[in-house]
């Protein structure tokens, strides 16, 4: 469909790619990965046709049609949100307007006139067309995908111009997926999408009829999208099949695999270079010699890349605080009438690392204001506890930077004991390097005004962090260290964050700010989805298999068998299955999970059909009248075992079967 021959390109003096071979087919989904800089927003350009390739060549099917979606910068005015995407089906309402027209001329011409059965042709023609591309669903279609990225019926009808740049996005988002081009081209989709917004994306990107391309930095939302990952590395585009999970597992393997191979290489050519240095001088070595010098320069040298720089840092550890760290009481927010939520009541504890969840809009950026003293209560009281020093990282945090001084300097005000070499450490660890720390605040990317903020705040250091979006614009690399660094952070943190691993792996509380309220929930963020959705089940009946990995098949086989001196000792029984959802319609999250749990109950299956076959056993040896009852109810617990899982692996097969 799109091909890239021998495609290179150069920012200034900067090589960021080249020698790259690149077929796009017409159902594959890529997502592009490497770190900031690399260019992964100017290869999804060039496949789109806004940039040029400075070498090599770009060749597309006749016919291809590309949407592309920016990071930013869309700017909509003039419709209705509801016009606004309507206006993707103009060719479409221009057949529905036709196909009216001719229906009127036919109603006035006679059935037997040579003009009727003209207008009668190009009637039919319309309409087929316009059955064909779905012309009388089309509304229905743009109320779903507005629906799914989290406009409200009451916002359709609302101008574009009301909506902030980030909800702008989103209609920018909807159109082009209404669009359905061959190839879909998406440059950070997710960024101004909250959790809700971007299951739904996902959703709709597995079940995609054509081709998509996307940049993202999140591991979770590649994991579930695509199927195979282009990354950008060393100046080099490198293919991997799978998510992102699989990808980082063949890169590793691939690393191994080319060092050996360099390791082995070396010897090689050492042994060739000690044989010929050797045996130079000797006349009757030297047919041998030749041979090795002509086998010397035929080895195509293997190299191996440098090491990728990444952010390495840690906060540093705080003086400790009291254990209450905030205490909210009965507090309400709200902006004239409109009334964020009310009544919220809350204790904030030492260590604590909680996450502010919600749909966009619902007040989760409030909350952590009041928190950190930007915005007044409304009413209520808020209080800090003892020794509690605040420190509040906001979305647009580079908006309240100098930005006409140097990031060096900047820095150095905020820390004038430090010295220029310490400066120097500090900015490196955030990729800021040689001249880079002499540039302008005002010049700096998004990706790069998020990593200065982020350094800017180890220098004051305090025991109870609020942090809003702080992994916007890091790539995947930068946001694990920052994920390994809170971890290790011995402070309060409160968070907001739309990436649903970051969540998944730091977050020990929930808050949930919803329809007016602050909802709390004491646990992790599986555990607070697993509440939100089964209400009546207790806690202690979460299933995690995530976190509790049921025995492959070779481990079950090659488990001790069981004896029969030993049978007083009731081996565990397996754990208790998750249910399964009875909506029989499966987001691909779900689906995923269906098909692991289905991998899950073989494995333990069959490690049962073997404990099975050895109690069995046992019985037919007989020791003692009370230890055949003893290996006999173990035998039947198993068999209750085995006929509950069969039970559960139907159900889960058929499941799976009706979302092929």
């Amino acid at each position: 469909m799109i091909q890239l021959t021998e495609a290179g390109k150069r920012f200034g003096p900067k090589i960021l790619f080249s020698d790259c071979n690149w077929l796009i087919g017409p159902r594959d989904h890529f997502g592009i990965v490497g770190g900031n800089g690399t260019g992964k927003s100017t290869l999804l350009k060039v496949l789109a046709g806004i940039e040029s390739l400075d070498y090599g060549s770009v060749n597309s099917t006749k016919g291809i049609k590309a949407g592309y979606l920016p990071q930013d910068g869309i700017n909509l005015t003039g419709r209705s949100v509801f016009a606004e995407c309507m206006s993707v089906f103009d060719d479409v309402r221009a057949m529905e307007a036709e196909q009216k027209e001719l229906e009127h001329q036919m109603g006035e011409l006679d059935h037997e006139s040579p003009e009727y059965n003209k207008v009668s042709e190009r009637y039919h023609q319309v309409h087929d067309e316009f059955t064909a591309r779905d012309g009388y669903n089309i509304e229905s279609k743009v109320g779903i995908v507005l629906t799914g990225l989290g406009f409200s019926r009451e916002d359709w009808a609302k101008r574009v111009e009301a909506f902030s740049g980030g909800w702008q996005m989103r209609i920018a988002l909807a159109k082009l997926l209404l669009q359905e081009p061959n190839l879909l081209l998406l440059d950070e989709p997710t960024n101004h999408l909250d959790i809700e917004a971007r299951d739904w994306l996902e959703s709709y990107l597995h079940n995609y009829p054509n081709a998509f391309i996307l940049i993202s930095h999140d591991r979770y939302f590649l994991d579930v999208t695509v199927e195979r990952v282009a990354e950008i590395w060393n100046k080099r585009i490198h293919f991997y099949s799978g998510g992102y999970t699989k990808y980082e597992n063949s890169k590793m393997e691939r690393r191994t695999q080319l060092e050996a191979a360099y390791k082995n290489q070396r010897e090689r050519i050492e042994d060739l270079e000690s044989f010929i240095n050797r045996f130079r001088a000797q006349a009757t070595k030297a047919k041998q010699v030749q041979s090795r010098i002509k086998e010397l320069e035929k080895i195509e040298r293997i190299e191996i890349p440098p090491d990728e720089k990444t952010i390495y840092f840690r906060f540093p550890q705080p003086k400790p605080s009291g254990r209450i760290v905030a205490e909210f009481n009965n507090v309400s927010k709200a902006y004239g009438e409109k009334v964020v939520f009310k009544g919220a009541t809350f204790n904030i504890e030492r260590g604590d690392r909680i996450a502010l969840v919600g749909v966009n809009g619902a007040g989760k950026s409030t909350l952590i204001k009041l928190l950190s003293g930007e915005e007044p209560l409304t009413t209520g009281e808020y209080k800090l506890g003892h020794n509690v020093e605040v420190d509040y990282f906001a979305q647009d945090q580079y908006k309240v930077l100098d930005v006409e001084s140097s990031i060096f300097d900047d820095l150095g005000r905020v820390s004038p004991r430090s010295g220029q070499t310490e400066l120097r450490n500090i900015l490196g660890c955030f990729l800021f390097s040689e001249d880079d720390v002499f540039k302008k605040i005002g010049v700096l990317s998004g990706g790069e005004r998020n990593r200065y903020a982020l350094a800017r705040m180890l220098m004051q250091p305090s025991n109870f962090l609020l942090l809003d979006e702080p992994t916007n614009h890091l790539d995947i690399r930068a946001k694990d260290v920052l994920l390994k660094a809170m971890e290790e952070f011995t402070g309060t943190v409160v968070f907001v964050s739309h990436d649903r691993y970051f969540i998944d792996k730091l977050a020990t509380r929930v808050f949930e700010v919803a329809d007016g309220a602050v909802t709390l929930f004491n646990g992790t963020y599986e555990e607070y989805l697993w509440k939100k959705n089964n209400p009546a089940t207790p806690a202690a009946a979460l299933p995690n298999p995530s976190k509790q990995p049921q025995p492959s098949a070779k481990q079950a086989q090659a488990q001790p068998q069981p004896q029969p001196k030993q049978v007083q000792q009731q081996p565990q029984t397996p754990p208790a299955p998750p249910a399964v959802d009875k909506s029989r319609r499966l987001n691909p999250i779900k689906l995923r999970q269906t098909k692991q749990r289905q991998r899950e109950i073989e494995d333990e299956i069959t490690r049962l059909e073997v404990e099975i076959a050895d109690f069995e056993m046992a019985l037919s040896n007989f020791v003692s009248a009370q230890e055949s009852i003893d290996i006999a109810e173990l035998l039947e617990s198993r068999r209750k075992d085995m006929a509950t899982l069969e039970n559960e692996w139907a159900e889960v097969s058929q499941l799976i079967e009706e979302n092929r």
